[in-house]
C-alpha cells in the first residue's frame, strides 16, 4: 500500500488521501536513497501493514542499530573518564534502546530475537554499573584520604 502526495491524483479519487492511511497500523519502510520510484512516481514513505513481511525489515534495522549500539557502549566503557559520565552516557544508551525496542519494535520481532537482545543489553548495562560504582569507590576513597591528611 502506498499513497502518492500529488493532488490531481487523490482529487480524482484514484488514489488514498494519506490522512487516511494515519490510523493503519504498520512499520515504516525506507530505503538507502529514501525515495522509491512506483509506476514513474516518488514514494517518500511505504508502510508494511503485515507482520510477517515487516519481520526481517524490523529484524535487519534493529541489529544495525543494536551492533552500532555495543560499538558505541565499548568504546565508552573503555575510555578512562575519573568522572563516570561515560557510564551514565552508555547506561542511559542501553535504555534508550530498551524502550525504543518494547514500544516499537516489539509486535515485529519474535520473542526469541527479543529475549536475545535484551539479554545482552542487560549485560552491558551490569558491566556498566559495576564499573560505575568502581568508579565512584575510588572518588569515596579519595576524598576519605584528603580529609585524613588535613
Amino acid at each position: 500500500m502506498y499513497s502518492i502526495a500529488d493532488k490531481k491524483y487523490v482529487n480524482k479519487g484514484l488514489l488514498v488521501d494519506k490522512t487516511e492511511l494515519i490510523d493503519i497500523d504498520g512499520f515504516f519502510m525506507a530505503s538507502q536513497n529514501k525515495v522509491f520510484q512506483i509506476q514513474g512516481s516518488n514514494i517518500r514513505k511505504i508502510r508494511v501493514v503485515n507482520k510477517n513481511l515487516a519481520n526481517p525489515l524490523v529484524t535487519k534495522k534493529v541489529l544495525g542499530r543494536y551492533k552500532q549500539l555495543v560499538g558505541l557502549i565499548m568504546e565508552l566503557l573503555v575510555e578512562d573518564d575519573d568522572s563516570g559520565e561515560t557510564c551514565r552516557e552508555a547506561l542511559n544508551q542501553i535504555e534508550k534502546f530498551r524502550m525504543e525496542l518494547k514500544n516499537k519494535y516489539r509486535d515485529y520481532l519474535s520473542q526469541v530475537e527479543m529475549e536475545k537482545i535484551l539479554k545482552h543489553l542487560a549485560l552491558l548495562e551490569k558491566e556498566s554499573k559495576q564499573k560505575l560504582f568502581e568508579i565512584e569507590h575510588q572518588y569515596q576513597m579519595y576524598q576519605n584520604d584528603n580529609r585524613r591528611s588535613r
